[in-house]
């Protein structure tokens, strides 16, 4: 029921921009605003050093002897498990799409930043279960040979990544919330007995890392499938009035 819930609201928020933005940009000059985060090696650092970690845990047993005392810790006294985590890990990037719906605009569009994401959402799942069907490391639980590395944790950091690098000009505050809620997903995936401590980190390194890819390659993407650049540059013809004959105004900018 819960899930059926967050479907309604995500339907909603989705419809709600994409009429709201539909009305203004009918009479509108189309702009390309598509704007990119240029490849730095340093933001690999953090992204890198999980993913390290995790696949250092599926061979180390000193690692492991730690996930082992994590899980121990995090599950001691539950009662029940709480499945928060099944909504949580879409809230960072439908917030994107509810902040606009309120007003609140983004870094991009609505066509550029939905190709973001489609990008960004492909790469992190595609990478995960890749990286399911090799490693083949059980859950905590038992369940399954498909504990590394975590699903819901990666969807979550890219939605995180998502949110910042659309509204860091805004508000700082609002990537914060954004790898908050992340960090939670991460948690309570240890909680429910789901995933190792290493899955949790790789699982958040490759979301931030497929994001910051859908944002890199936009330009490329933008370009293949609409068949323009990614600069701002606007053309329209102008006509005009002098009082004596009509004219016509080619108008290009950059």
């Amino acid at each position: 029921m819960r899930k059926i819930y967050f479907l309604i609201y995500l339907v909603l928020f989705f419809c709600t921009t994409i009429f709201g933005q539909s009305e203004k940009e009918k009479d509108s000059i189309y702009l390309d605003t598509v704007k990119n985060i240029r490849f730095n090696y340093k933001q690999l650092i953090i992204p890198g050093v999980l993913l390290g970690y995790g696949f250092w845990g599926i061979e180390s047993g000193q690692i492991k002897s730690f996930n082992f005392q994590i899980r121990d810790k995090v599950t001691e006294n539950i009662d029940r498990k709480i499945t928060i985590d099944d909504i949580t890990r879409y809230v960072p990037a439908v917030s994107v799409y509810a902040l606009n719906a309120f007003g609140v605009k983004g870094k991009n569009n609505m066509r550029d930043r939905s190709v973001i994401l489609a990008t960004s959402t492909i790469i992190t799942v595609v990478t995960v279960f890749g990286l399911k069907s090799i490693t083949n490391v059980q859950r905590p639980d038992g369940t399954t040979n498909d504990s590394f590395p975590s699903g819901h944790t990666a969807i979550a950091f890219a939605g995180a990544e998502f949110l910042y690098q659309e509204y860091k000009d805004k508000s700082i505050w609002y990537g914060v919330a954004g790898y908050a809620v992340a960090t939670g997903t991460g948690v309570f995936r240890m909680y429910n007995n789901r995933h190792w401590l290493t899955d949790v980190a790789a699982g958040a390194s490759i979301g931030i890392l497929g994001t910051k890819a859908a944002y890199w390659l936009n330009p490329y993407l933008t370009q293949k499938l609409f068949g323009q650049k990614a600069e701002k540059s606007t053309s329209f013809l102008a006509p005009s009035y002098n009082g004596r004959e009509f004219l016509i105004c080619y108008v290009k900018t950059f």
